[in-house]
């Protein structure tokens, strides 16, 4: 598990980081850091990691942030699968890819996508992009009990 720590306005939220470019999870987290975005990741190499961290019974996170294109079971098969799970289906989940097919944002809409976002390239898109994560992932407000 990744902290990543800042952010004086927001506690710390967690986010479920499905990724299997090693590249892009350093990119994420060094643009978080610059940020001083306040959030605490967990990283899933390709999809079956990604739902067996999910379905684990534990704590679920704020958000799970979603590649498409990843080995043993790509990201559209992964969001279908959390939104057909009762305990998974009202997570936050934003899909993050390199595709900016308008044919893939559709079809990640309508598998309920909450968010479709396209990889940035340079460093300052990745801080940019940790601004707006920032902004969308937000933890779930408490219910009176």
């Amino acid at each position: 598990m990744t902290a990543v720590e800042g952010g004086e306005t927001r506690g710390v939220r967690r986010l479920l980081l499905a990724e299997d470019n090693a590249a892009d999870v350093f990119l994420m987290e060094a643009a978080l850091q610059h940020a001083g975005v306040a959030l605490e990741f967990v990283v899933a190499r390709d999809g079956v990691e990604a739902l067996a961290v999910l379905q684990e019974g534990g704590a679920l996170p704020d958000a799970v942030v979603l590649d498409l294109n990843m080995p043993r079971m790509n990201g559209f098969e992964v969001l279908e699968a959390v939104r057909s799970d009762p305990r998974l289906a009202g997570l936050q989940v934003i899909v993050l890819t390199t595709s900016s097919a308008s044919v893939d944002r559709e079809r990640a809409r309508a598998l309920g996508a909450d968010a479709y976002i396209t990889k940035p390239l340079a460093f300052d898109e990745f801080t940019a992009l940790a601004g707006r994560l920032d902004e969308l992932v937000q933890p779930p407000v408490p219910q009176p009990g």
